[in-house]
């Protein structure tokens, strides 16, 4: 009887008008989990191991809504992850190491989504690659007709974004027609070698990342200064569902990319491993308007998520040095340092595509830095209160947690002892 008046009870939160108004902050943090780096990671994935890693993405998309749902939770508590890790950790040499490594976690993610939209340049407009590095800076322009203090506008801006990428893979695997019985089968059959470690955990980079965890708590509490959404208990309900709508669409645009690659590249035998050659191979294979709706769709992903890691960089400069910049200016130096790395990289002819996935790697790699504190600060009573975690999603949010630290071991110990390239 009591899950049945719980339903009910969730049922009737749909109804109520404060929901819409709410929701947005899940959909920001969403567009981190379809960004440039996804597609490097699940385009390799489908094209080498067809669809062998797909269970990968539905795990990473799994863990990634129990910490997003946290980090959002600990913004409804009052307090963004960057500041409360300053706030605990006291010493100030501590803060300041783990400031640079949190802005290193913010580098290596706007690299991938500028080489996103670098690349989406050269294959809408045929703008080379070296020159599309310094046509990218100017997203900033976005960033500030976008975000003076208007979040609600931002939000709904994002819905553009997050349709055209969510269409575009409509289309792809409307055209490309994927098998469905070895999707359902390799959804749920977990296959791992160490030829396929790296894109494994590059997967789980490029979906649980650092800076969404730091970014969700910082984006509810500013939400919620000026809000009126009810006590907080209904806000966390609230957070609940835009949570799970949003990670859910961003799941499914995850799996769908990967889907769409096993079945456009690895079935008809074609080795692809750029996101040029992928392009290109479409438009014999299944047409212009395919390779057309790939390349905008890429770039909408560069583009949303080069807002969402501006914000979390913003986030974590605030939290962690209290000190406060203009967006477009952090967004400017940003950008400004990755296209050094950038440009030099396109100058020796490393592909895009390998960049991306090895910033993936990196990424999750640095997954510890902000989701150790994230469990254990919402499981701390004094901290969050009535909010506090439940022992049953401190548990799993532990077991996620050594799943992760696990992939990383395993491909460290294939890199170090096996010799497996990267």
């Amino acid at each position: 009887m009591a899950i049945f008046q719980r339903f009910v009870n969730y049922f009737k939160i749909f109804s109520d008008r404060k929901l819409l108004a709410f929701m947005g902050s899940g959909l920001i943090v969403s567009v981190a989990y379809m960004d440039p780096g996804n597609w490097g990671t699940d385009i390799s994935g489908g094209a080498l191991f067809n669809y062998d890693l797909l269970w990968v993405v539905w795990l990473a998309s799994g863990m990634a809504m129990l910490f997003q749902y946290l980090s959002g939770k600990l913004g409804i508590a009052g307090y963004s992850l960057p500041e409360l890790v300053k706030e605990k950790l006291r010493n100030k040499w501590l803060v300041f190491s783990y400031w640079v490594l949190a802005e290193i976690v913010i580098l290596a993610t706007d690299l991938a989504e500028f080489l996103g939209i670098v690349v989406a340049l050269n294959l809408l407009f045929g703008i080379p690659l070296l020159w599309g590095t310094y046509i990218a800076v100017a997203d900033i322009l976005i960033i500030i007709l976008l975000t003076q203090n208007r979040f609600r506008i931002l939000e709904q801006a994002f819905i553009i974004f997050v349709s055209i990428i969510g269409l575009g893979f409509v289309y792809e695997l409307f055209i490309t027609k994927p098998e469905m019985t070895p999707v359902l089968i390799h959804s749920i059959k977990p296959i791992l070698t160490k030829e396929s470690a790296l894109i494994a955990v590059g997967i789980i980079g490029a979906t649980v990342m650092p800076h969404a965890l730091f970014v969700h708590s910082w984006l509810i509490k500013n939400k919620i200064i000026n809000g009126n959404f009810g006590d907080k208990f209904k806000m966390l309900k609230f957070h609940l569902i835009d949570n799970v709508v949003s990670l859910t669409i961003a799941g499914f645009i995850n799996a769908a990319i990967i889907i769409m690659s096993a079945a456009a590249f690895y079935k008809t035998g074609i080795n692809v491993g750029t996101l040029d050659q992928a392009y290109r191979t479409l438009i014999p294979l299944f047409g212009s308007l395919a390779a057309l709706i790939f390349a905008l769709a890429l770039l909408s992903a560069g583009i949303s998520s080069s807002v969402t890691g501006t914000l979390a960089g913003q986030a974590v400069m605030d939290g962690l040095t209290g000190f406060r910049i203009r967006l477009w200016v952090r967004r400017l130096i940003t950008r400004f340092i990755n296209v050094i790395p950038v440009t030099i990289a396109i100058i020796l002819g490393i592909e895009p595509l390998r960049i991306l996935v090895l910033s993936q790697v990196a990424l999750s790699l640095l997954i510890p830095l902000p989701l150790i504190p994230l469990i254990i600060y919402t499981a701390d009573k004094s901290i969050m209160h009535g909010l506090v975690n439940k022992k049953i999603t401190s548990v799993f949010a532990v077991i996620f947690a050594f799943v992760i630290l696990g992939f990383n071991a395993y491909l460290l110990y294939q890199v170090i002892f096996q010799g497996v390239g990267i």
